[in-house]
């Protein structure tokens, strides 16, 4: 019932609070202006993360303001989100944002689970039955690469209407049953809260869009999947289970080295957007946005079926 409650709750304030939202955006000028990269023509609200990020935060202070994690995914959350409102306010300006700033913003906020106890522990050795313990220092590092990384890897996806909120209800879904296997309470009420809330901004956000979550709302999204999945599942991983809370983020991880790989390939900068990524590629074969974000949703949830059988099998063995 509690996690019933959460995803309804969570939903029900976003769903809610995002026509408000989008008045106050269009009242300030708050708006995504078209440009040859994107695919909108006309000028959309790009507040919407403000709408996730309160929906969000208030229901995981109902549910879970007694587990440490929470005020570790709030207060780091928090720098994201702001960092994420200053980015989309230069947007509005048809001015970004240097690179540098918003990379040192995100490792002091990545840096602020550890002290939480949102960290990778170690790792188990197969065979050995012996568990390495990081040194603290390596806890650090690691979990700020993995949370680093995938809280822009979640940016770059979102190019589409619909698909950055939906791959995070479908990846948030793979993380909370995997916290429910594992046995972490906070991290699966976190999971499904998520869960609401991209589902209720979904429901404005899909094809045709009328809102966007904007960089404020796709990296918090992705800073709370990454938190989730160190929680969750990456704390203690084996060598071969590392492999579980990756691909239950397997789009974004599979979008960000493709577009990656093509940009070293012709020697351009990895940081300066363009339209080359998969979800570019796949619409200029010939697909629609819809048919492209269900594409990518179906892939989506075959990477999280994966992660789901590799721990269950993993368990048995166990």
């Amino acid at each position: 019932m509690y996690y019933i409650l959460a995803v309804v709750i969570s939903f029900a304030l976003v769903y809610a609070s995002v026509p408000y939202v989008q008045k106050l955006a269009l009242r300030t000028g708050f708006v995504d202006i078209p440009n040859q990269r994107k695919i909108h023509k006309d000028p959309i609200p790009l507040l919407g993360g403000l709408a996730i990020y309160g929906g969000f935060i208030v229901t995981a202070a109902i549910f879970v303001h007694r587990a440490p994690e929470f005020w570790g995914i709030t207060l780091g959350g928090g720098i994201i989100f702001l960092l994420g409102i200053v980015d989309d306010f230069y947007k509005t300006r048809k001015q970004d944002l240097p690179a540098w700033p918003k990379f040192i913003v995100q490792i002091i906020a990545a840096c602020v689970l550890p002290i939480f106890g949102v960290s990778i522990q170690g790792i188990n050795v197969p065979f050995m039955h012996a568990f390495i313990v990081f040194p603290t220092w390596l806890r650090v590092v690691t979990t700020m690469v993995w949370v680093v990384g995938i809280t822009n890897m979640m940016n770059f996806l979102d190019g589409v209407d619909g698909l950055a909120a939906g791959i995070a209800a479908i990846s948030g879904t793979t993380l909370f049953f995997i916290a429910i296997i594992k046995g972490h309470h906070a991290m699966a009420l976190l999971s499904i809260i998520l869960i609401g809330s991209s589902l209720g901004f979904l429901r404005h956000n899909f094809h045709p869009a009328r809102i966007f979550m904007g960089d404020a709302g796709a990296t918090f999204i992705g800073y709370v999947l990454a938190a989730i999945a160190v929680g969750g599942a990456f704390k203690s991983a084996t060598l071969v289970s590392v492999l579980i809370p990756v691909l239950a983020l397997g789009v974004p991880i599979m979008d960000t080295f493709y577009v990656i790989f093509r940009r070293f390939r012709e020697n351009r900068p990895i940081y300066v957007a363009d339209k080359g990524h998969t979800f570019h590629h796949l619409m200029s074969s010939g697909l629609s946005q819809k048919q492209t974000v269900t594409f990518l949703y179906l892939l989506g949830i075959c990477f999280s079926l994966v992660s789901i059988v590799i721990l269950l099998v993993g368990n048995g063995l166990r």
